[in-house]
């Protein structure tokens, strides 16, 4: 019989290393390494679920890593990390550069909580300097459900593949009902109105891929204070 085979995915030197202080020398090295990696992955479930039960109000802030302080968007992401802020929400981000630095900036200058989500690099902590509360994670899967988990409103400015990844997965989230329909917005009309044309006459009109009412799920605004409006009077939530 035809039994199909899962390749495997060598340890990091790091994972390696961990495992080499445990004393599975009964079990198989693959048996091991797939044990390991499981046991790490849950690890990361539960210390980042356990980090943002300690946070409340949090709005989460997505963008392109690679807009400079001198963009319009930055400055906008500044902004908006200020406004929410002073009305006591939490920012959180990926605790990156670009956008995710610019929310941070936001937050940071006004005395808020600006928190980052960041990813583990081999060379490097990919943080910028403007969290004061942070969570790192090894895996970039358990770092994207954690930064979905629980905020009261999702905010995407103007960004790459990651972040029409990060849009997408949480519209799905919205459109099955596995989440709570919370405040989805897009920052940058010149941006976002091309995508929303093609959900709309495409997916929606054309091929009939989506209903009607889900192209209520988002809002396209161009402005920091008018991303606040929609944020503002939202409800603190438990996770999805």
């Amino acid at each position: 019989m035809y039994m199909k085979t899962c390749p495997r995915i060598p340890l990091t030197s790091e994972e390696r290393a961990c495992l080499d202080r445990k004393e599975h020398d009964q079990v198989p090295n693959e048996m091991s390494d797939i044990t390991w990696r499981i046991f790490r992955i849950m690890s990361e479930f539960v210390e980042g679920f356990q980090f943002l039960s300690t946070l409340s109000k949090e709005v989460t802030i997505f963008g392109s890593a690679r807009l400079a302080p001198t963009s319009h968007w930055y400055q906008e992401a500044v902004k908006l990390g200020n406004l929410l802020a002073e009305h006591d929400f939490t920012v959180v981000t990926g605790g990156g550069p670009g956008i995710m630095e610019a929310g941070n900036k936001g937050a940071h200058d006004a005395g808020g909580a600006s928190i980052g989500l960041n990813i583990q690099l081999p060379m490097e902590q990919r943080i910028n300097p403007y969290v004061n509360g942070s969570h790192a994670f090894h895996y970039f899967f358990t770092r994207k459900v954690i930064l979905a988990a629980s905020a009261q409103a999702y905010v995407y400015f103007p960004g790459g593949f990651g972040t029409m990844d990060e849009l997408f997965e949480i519209l799905t989230l919205i459109q099955t009902k596995k989440s709570e329909p919370v405040p989805v917005i897009l920052v940058g009309t010149a941006f976002w109105r091309p995508l929303d044309a093609f959900i709309r006459s495409t997916l929606y009109e054309e091929f009939d891929t989506i209903s009607k009412e889900d192209i209520g799920l988002y809002t396209i605004v161009d402005t920091a204070e008018e991303a606040f409006e929609h944020i503002r009077h939202t409800s603190d939530r438990t996770f999805f």
